[in-house]
């Protein structure tokens, strides 16, 4: 079996579940070793399972990524362990509420804005450093197209797609002259828990399953 992943190591935030989770379970498949970034440890650890199933190994990082200087932390740690990050996996994100924009709480903004943009940002801040350590740096955070296609009632999740997208966009100008490559990704309509909330009478079955847009993040990694 082919691992074009093997002796790589990726950090995948939004771990536990959906996209993330698949990500983390595809990336085990092709040989890398998954730092898993995630809420609940409980859910954690079900997805290490999955990752030594797959024959690979797994770091788990219970935290929440709007805890700023845990995040720091993690990264030094991470830093001290291996040296250089080869892959991130900017995928946790929060909903928030679907409404009119004046309607919309200044708290439930804050949440969103906190880990969709502001926490990326910290992840961009943080590994830079050692991603530029990897003989082939990729990053690649997950949108959609919220993101760039206005959209009535979306409010603060359209703004921090858009956020996002040009936030990354802006960082992989900075790193033309460099190995590391930073990218967005829209692996379009998924049956997710996100898109169960924001979409209550749709039918799941419809959509694409996260297992089977985790090779998009694969190809990505890989892609020149």
């Amino acid at each position: 079996m082919q691992r074009p992943l093997a002796g790589q190591i990726a950090l995948i935030t939004g771990a536990t579940r959906g996209i993330g989770a698949a990500v983390a379970r595809r990336f085990a498949q092709d040989g890398a070793h998954v730092v898993l970034v995630g809420r609940t440890v409980g859910a954690l650890e079900e997805i290490d399972d999955q990752v030594r199933a797959a024959g690979s190994t797994a770091t788990l990082v219970p935290m929440d990524l709007t805890q700023f200087d845990q995040l720091d932390q993690m990264a030094g740690a991470l830093h001290q362990r291996f040296g250089r990050l080869d892959i991130l996996i900017g995928n946790a994100a929060t909903l928030g509420t679907i409404g009119p924009m004046g309607h919309m709480e200044p708290k439930t903004y804050q949440a969103v804005m906190d880990l969709n943009v502001t926490a990326n940002w910290r992840l961009i801040r943080a590994f830079e450093t050692m991603l530029r350590a990897a003989p082939a740096g990729r990053a690649i955070f997950t949108t959609c197209d919220i993101g760039h296609t206005p959209t009535a009632y979306w409010s603060a999740y359209a703004m921090s797609k858009a956020a996002l997208e040009m936030m990354v966009h802006t960082w992989a100008l900075e790193l033309g002259q460099t190995r590391v490559i930073a990218s967005v990704l829209d692996p379009g309509p998924v049956a997710t828990k996100l898109r169960r909330i924001a979409f209550p009478s749709e039918n799941p079955a419809t959509h694409r399953q996260p297992d089977e847009v985790a090779p998009l993040f694969t190809d990505r990694v890989l892609a020149v």
